[in-house]
């Protein structure tokens, strides 16, 4: 019995939708980058709960006639190309034809649209692939597209979806990628009746200040300098932000012919650029838009076409990598000094010139840098040093040191009778039986106050300190985003927080653990932290409020502490079931064991 068959259309749409469609964030893109290449100059995003329920894209674009509507739901129906000749030339956001058949697999479509040249309308509406009715309609010039309850035939992909914040902030995402490359087309975003963003027409800066910064004040754009690099392989310009005003969190976006793309390759080379302006943990924003031929890139090697191929990448990566440092040093960002000018430097000289003495350096034949100081000058050598060991012999404490691994090595008894110094500002240090304990200040008052502020998060108990003037927290709207999917736990921990705007919200009250700082950098960093490390559990976003608040709260590096108040900080940290190592694995205790000072001697 044969038992290969074909399958019904339905069922490859649907196994082709999961590769072009995976959330409602891929729908966006694909019906968004549908306006544009039709031509709109005004597109309007309607989503409610995350794209779930209802993701509408309405566009003034060119619009479709009756039979071209009916067509495009087909699979490989497209305008964008003819012949496998074309890939190689393409200028459209689109061309594979798989977008609307794939939605409209796995969803309920329904669209209106309307040539310019055209009385009327076409409305088609389609379930799972099956078509619910074709028939004329009243609708303005461009297409309004519809689409209602997405996987509701595919029960497991819908359960695979994350929370409506998460989702939410990948729509934004994927909007960005697209309207920061399209200036000159306004667009709007709802969510659930809230207008999210409203941007104008503008240029690239006014875009990116926008979506990211302040539109009246331009505080965003500021930091940045321009790039506007000319080749025949490839144009280049953008924006590039000034070393002093990178972050921890840098946004970083490339764009080819107008695609938003992932390129490695040529993140190393604008960090190249930036070698030895910044340190390890700091990282530039920047906004590149590269132009180039078409033929000389492939966009078909991926599903999202955000993975591009260039033939020539050794060539653009220099190219990249001298425009960001030519952007760098042209607005004097490091000045220049040539020391290839022939001839001396003419200083004038006073005009009693002929007194001026030379100046007597005093020198000592005898100085030897390898021998003690105290050797060669008796009257250098420390005064009174032998008062540092004064009471070791007379007290009868012992801290067991002798444990392996990660065991305790401080027990609350002993750490309550020895004695206790510090060192440079930054270390505690503790006798031993068998060495010097040392243990990093600021790090174990860190994995004090995380532990605080996780139990306070857990009982809803934090302590709050009311500001003398509030302040006001701006931030782009996929943050806010995600600052309400954490505002919750925020006001656990003490944050007093109103939402002023869409894009702004007041802060009144901050944890009584900040006393006098600014709450702002606070939450930004909370906000960085949960990005970047993927939080999306309450667990884990807690953990992250937690982490932050306390690196913000915890005594700096440097800062003098007396006896007792390291006394204070050694036994709150030995009652924690582990603090030895904070969450992050940085070493908070350690052991110079006698054996180890024996061997520098």
């Amino acid at each position: 019995m044969d038992i290969i068959h074909l399958l019904p259309d339905s069922v490859a749409n649907q196994i082709a939708a999961g590769e072009v469609i995976q959330r409602p964030a891929s729908c966006l893109k694909e019906l968004v980058e549908n306006s544009l290449d039709a031509g709109a100059t005004r597109v309007q995003v309607l989503v409610r709960d995350a794209g779930r329920t209802l993701l509408q894209v309405i566009d003034d674009g060119f619009g479709m006639s009756e039979m071209d509507a009916r067509l495009a739901f087909e699979r490989h129906a497209t305008s964008k190309i003819r012949e496998a000749q074309d890939l190689f030339s393409l200028r459209t956001m689109g061309f594979r034809g798989e977008a609307l058949a794939s939605i409209c697999a796995v969803a309920q479509v329904e669209m209106t649209t309307r040539r310019a040249e055209d009385e009327t309308g076409t409305l088609i509406e389609i379930h799972g692939s099956d078509v619910i009715r074709q028939e004329p309609c009243s609708c303005p010039v461009g297409t309004n597209i519809k689409v209602s309850n997405l996987f509701f035939n595919v029960p497991v992909r819908r359960k695979f979806l994350k929370t409506d914040q998460t989702e939410l902030r990948n729509l934004l995402t994927e909007f960005y990628h697209i309207v920061l490359v399209y200036p000159k087309v306004s667009f709007t975003f709802v969510h659930n009746d809230e207008i999210l963003l409203e941007l104008p027409a503008g240029t690239e800066k006014q875009r990116i200040e926008a979506v990211f910064g302040n539109p009246k004040r331009n505080v965003y754009t500021s930091a940045f300098v321009d790039i506007n690099t000319e080749t025949e392989i490839v144009s280049i310009h953008g924006f590039v932000v000034k070393p002093e005003n990178a972050t921890r969190k840098a946004e970083q976006y490339f764009f080819v012919n107008g695609r938003f793309m992932r390129h490695p390759y040529f993140l190393k080379a604008v960090q190249t650029a930036y070698s030895g302006m910044l340190t390890n943990d700091y990282q530039p924003s920047f906004f590149i838009y590269f132009d180039i031929a078409p033929e000389a890139i492939d966009v078909n090697i991926h599903p999202t076409k955000t993975e591009i191929k260039f033939a020539d990448e050794q060539t653009i990566f220099q190219i990249l990598m001298a425009s960001v440092r030519e952007a760098l040093g042209k607005f004097s960002l490091a000045p220049t000094i040539d020391f290839d000018t022939n001839g001396s430097i003419d200083i004038p000289l006073p005009q009693d010139h002929q007194s001026v003495q030379r100046p007597q350096v005093a020198i000592d034949p005898n100085y030897n840098p390898f021998h003690s100081r105290g050797a060669i000058y008796p009257d250098k050598a420390p005064k009174n040093w032998e008062s540092l060991y004064e009471g070791l012999p007379k007290t009868g404490y012992t801290l067991p040191t002798d444990l392996p691994g990660e065991q305790r090595i401080l027990r609350t008894e002993d750490v309550e009778s020895c004695p206790l110094w510090q060192y440079d500002g930054r270390y505690i240090l503790l006798p031993s039986a068998n060495g010097i304990v040392l243990i990093h200040q600021r790090r174990a008052h860190i994995a004090i106050l995380r532990a605080q502020f996780i139990e306070q998060l857990g009982l809803d108990q934090g302590a709050m300190q009311q500001l003398l003037f509030p302040e006001v927290l701006e931030l782009p709207q996929d943050e806010m985003v995600l600052l309400s999917q954490l505002l919750p736990d925020l006001r656990a921990i003490g944050f007093d927080m109103e939402q002023l705007t869409p894009n702004s919200y007041s802060i009144q009250g901050i944890p009584a653990q900040l006393a006098n700082q600014s709450p702002i950098p606070t939450l930004q960093h909370i906000l960085a932290q949960v990005r970047e490390r993927g939080a999306n559990t309450q667990l884990e976003w807690r953990e992250q409020i937690a982490q932050s608040l306390a690196e913000s709260a915890a005594i700096p590096s440097g800062k003098s502490l007396s006896e007792e108040e390291m006394r204070d900080l050694v036994l709150r940290l030995v009652q924690l079931p582990s603090y030895r190592r904070t969450a992050d694995g940085k070493v908070i205790v350690s052991l110079l064991s006698d054996e180890e000072i024996n061997k520098r001697f």
